[in-house]
């Protein structure tokens, strides 16, 4: 009989459906939940700002990423940025419990930036996540020191791209070192992400051309990830498939012959 009582119920379920279908790989069939869930959540943001704008600014994050997945970049902007936006007004009044997600958005923003080659756009939000992540970590290591490595991998990236490869080579290396010691603990949790920071810190090697180096670095990161591809090659496929071609790659420019027992990928 009051079918407005149980919509945010229903954009609650929309957007885990949306999730689920994206983490299933089902990306073109994630899209619509995905909207629809944001399209409820304006509709009674509008009405209870405060009820219901910490659930919008996560729908309009994940309609982002779902975009983004698509690779439709330039429709993935506006609610990125709109997130940031809203989540950065929430943390100003609350931020001990905001502060995370606008670091979060800040460097889904980035990257959404530097996909469409806005690369001195890109900076800014990906180094103010940096900077959020690391006062978060201080004071909360075991939360905060993984989505840390994360904005440092991702602004080691950012600085790279605009042919600052120095400063890019300290964050890098601060993202792996970060890394190897959550590794040392939980490989299962953590190698695969220590396997994509050694391929970022070996990109950069690779532009500062220290190949030999980078061929070191890039044959550990292959070492981590061959286990995880073995048991579920669709979901590593990417990252080893990266990894793997970098790797000869470095080689190459080395003039080093490549340790065939690394090449988990076989060619077709």
């Amino acid at each position: 009989s009051n079918p407005a009582a149980f919509l945010p119920d229903l954009a609650r379920s929309l957007n885990s459906l949306g999730n689920r279908l994206s983490a299933l790989g089902r990306l073109e069939e994630a899209l619509a939940p995905t909207q629809e869930a944001v399209e409820i959540r304006r509709k009674f943001a509008q009405s209870n700002l405060a009820a219901f704008l910490p659930d919008l600014a996560t729908s309009l994050n994940n309609l982002g990423a779902s975009l983004s997945d698509l690779g439709r970049w330039e429709d993935a902007l506006a609610p990125a940025q709109e997130a940031t936006e809203i989540l950065r007004r929430l943390a100003h009044s609350n931020p001990a419990a905001f502060l995370p997600h606008l670091a979060t958005s800040l460097n889904n923003l980035g990257a959404f930036l530097s996909a469409l080659g806005r690369r001195e756009d890109a900076l800014a939000p990906v180094q103010e996540s940096v900077d959020i992540h690391r006062q978060l970590a201080r004071s909360n290591p075991a939360a905060f020191l993984p989505d840390l490595a994360g904005s440092l991998n991702n602004l080691g990236a950012s600085l790279s791209d605009l042919g600052r490869r120095e400063d890019a080579l300290a964050f890098a290396q601060e993202a792996v070192d970060i890394r190897r010691k959550l590794a040392q603990p939980n490989p299962a949790a953590f190698l695969p992400g220590l396997a994509k920071s050694l391929g970022a810190f070996g990109s950069v090697l690779s532009s500062l051309e220290q190949h030999e180096k980078a061929t070191g670095i890039f044959a550990e990161g292959l070492q981590h990830i061959a286990p995880f591809y073995q048991e579920h090659p669709d979901a590593f496929a990417p990252l080893a498939g990266s990894l793997q071609d970098s790797y000869l790659q470095s080689c190459r420019e080395a003039d080093i012959k490549p340790d065939e027992k690394l090449l988990i990928m076989r060619k077709k």
